[in-house]
């Protein structure tokens, strides 16, 4: 990830600075693949101040366009006790939505979505929609899984590294969303939040404050039209191209693109193959993205000395996810 352009959320998550505004555009672009599951449902936004909140303004703006059942937000005050709002559906003949429908109750609590009354709140809500706070979201993740829930949040690619992630990754438990691939998004951020990359911007006209971010992705674990397209694979394998690691039976994979489509190995592919991850297509092996090795986490042996980083003559390579290309491979795998 670029230095520059990641540093607002690397300093986020040794700050704790955790308060990133998503933009309305990226939320719609989003959640219309999933309108249909939204009928009838209870949507939880846990981490959203509505003052601030575009989940909170797209879910109200289109309550009746999703025919939900119920929408309910709560965020977290450091200083003060917080509260939450709720809006109803309205179950009059012309079901419409007025002030009478959206009541605002003072909470006990702070509303850190650890508490015990937001966690009540999320037992009895169908769907959890939100950006939760980069410095938790590890946390955040296994609570969502600990009380089943379905969600659809947003965060960064490099948090694949994180185990806990990795293994849900793998495991097919959860994925990308579909709105975005590539490049970086823009998050407004709040009056006091310091700017130190280079893209960020203060906005001439409300001096609203912005920062643009790489890495931004989509996290769900709801099914949606056109999760899975098949990579179109043309490169074929030659040896002097996708070399072998020195501590991995492996061969490295500079770009996804060009994974080779009749190599039957263990290969060695950027973090952003899970752009293209196609369960049916290939297998995720495991990770190598730090010097310690976990044979849990990495999937195939370690044939080095001391740093588990994949290694080419020499030189370290980026962390790297491995696969095997089920499409090409016709024989029973051995891991030697």
């Amino acid at each position: 990830m670029n230095k520059t352009l990641s540093n607002d959320f690397r300093q986020a998550k040794i700050n704790k600075k955790d308060e990133f505004y998503t933009q309305l555009t990226d939320i719609e672009k989003e959640l219309k693949y999933y309108k249909e599951y939204f009928k009838n449902k209870i949507i939880f936004c846990n981490c959203d101040d509505p003052k601030n909140s575009n989940f909170w303004n797209y879910f109200a703006t289109n309550f009746e366009f999703l025919n939900l059942k119920k929408l309910i937000s709560t965020h977290y005050e450091k200083e003060k006790i917080s509260y939450k709002l709720e809006m109803f559906r309205d179950n009059s003949k012309d079901s419409k939505i007025n002030k009478k429908k959206i009541l605002k109750t003072k909470l006990l609590q702070n509303g850190d979505f650890r508490s015990l009354e937001c966690i009540d709140i999320l037992n009895k809500s169908d769907i959890i929609v939100t950006n939760p706070p980069f410095s938790l979201f590890r946390e955040y993740i296994d609570q969502l899984f600990k009380y089943k829930k379905k969600f659809i949040i947003i965060g960064n690619i490099n948090t694949y590294s994180y185990k806990e992630i990795f293994r849900l990754i793998k495991e097919n438990k959860i994925w990308f969303g579909q709105s975005i691939k590539n490049g970086d998004r823009e998050f407004r951020v709040p009056d006091d939040y310091p700017l130190t990359a280079a893209n960020s911007r203060v906005d001439k006209s409300t001096g609203q404050k912005f920062i643009r971010v790489k890495g931004v992705r989509w996290f769900t674990n709801i099914k949606y039209d056109e999760m899975y397209s098949e990579l179109k694979l043309y490169k074929k394998y030659d040896k002097n191209e996708f070399p072998y690691y020195d501590n991995y039976n492996a061969i490295n994979v500079e770009v996804t693109k060009d994974i080779p489509f009749d190599y039957k190995g263990v290969m060695g592919v950027p973090i952003t193959f899970l752009d293209k991850y196609n369960p049916k297509q290939f297998e995720i092996l495991g990770m190598c993205a730090s010097a310690g090795y976990d044979k849990k986490i990495v999937g195939i042996p370690f044939r080095g000395k001391k740093d588990a980083r994949p290694i080419i003559n020499g030189a370290v390579k980026y962390a790297r996810i491995f696969i095997l290309n089920k499409d090409a491979r016709r024989y029973n795998h051995k891991i030697t």
